[in-house]
């Protein structure tokens, strides 16, 4: 992800969580840290074939060698196609560059299809953020995955193939 991508992916993050989306400000000092030889970051965007952005994910890591999942999301329209695996075994690979021991993330506990995301790529529930998502006051279930976490292959795909992640540089 690159500043040009932020206007589209507010768009699109608002569209998603209308509630609880992130300011321009957030987009801007998660990317301020996605750079450069000091690096901690890692966000990418996939486009559809006419260079809609239509999901981005996001990674933060630690000098300890642990990684958080900052966000993760597909346009409504491409859920269910593989994006959001595609998006998470981006984000898995970067944690590896980085030398993430362990990776975290949080998700909404009324999110079901991403809880069962999170589940075969490796994640495991560790614990419970009462409150975490407001202002609706929705719990978080905190998951974690250990660096080597086994995945299960997911389940046959749909209809025609999701966009790959993309990150111009």
């Amino acid at each position: 992800m690159r500043w040009w991508h932020i206007e589209p992916v507010l768009a699109l993050e608002r569209a998603l969580f209308p509630e609880d989306a992130w300011s321009a400000g957030m987009f801007w000092s998660e990317l301020a840290h996605a750079r450069g030889p000091g690096a901690t970051h890692h966000y990418t965007v996939a486009e559809d074939p006419g260079g809609r952005i239509v999901g981005y994910a996001g990674l933060a890591t630690t000098v300890d060698g642990t990684g958080d999942v900052q966000t993760i999301a597909a346009a409504p329209e491409r859920q269910g196609t593989g994006l959001g695996t595609r998006l998470l075994t981006d984000l898995l690979a970067a944690a590896t560059a980085f030398e993430c021991h362990q990776v975290f993330l949080e998700v909404r506990v009324d999110n079901p299809r991403a809880q069962r995301l999170y589940e075969r790529h490796g994640f495991v529930p560790v614990g419970l953020r009462r409150g975490y998502y407001q202002p609706g006051d929705v719990d978080a279930l905190v998951m974690r995955r250990e660096h080597g976490a086994p995945t299960t292959p997911p389940p046959p795909a749909g209809a025609g193939r999701p966009p790959a992640p993309s990150d111009p540089s």
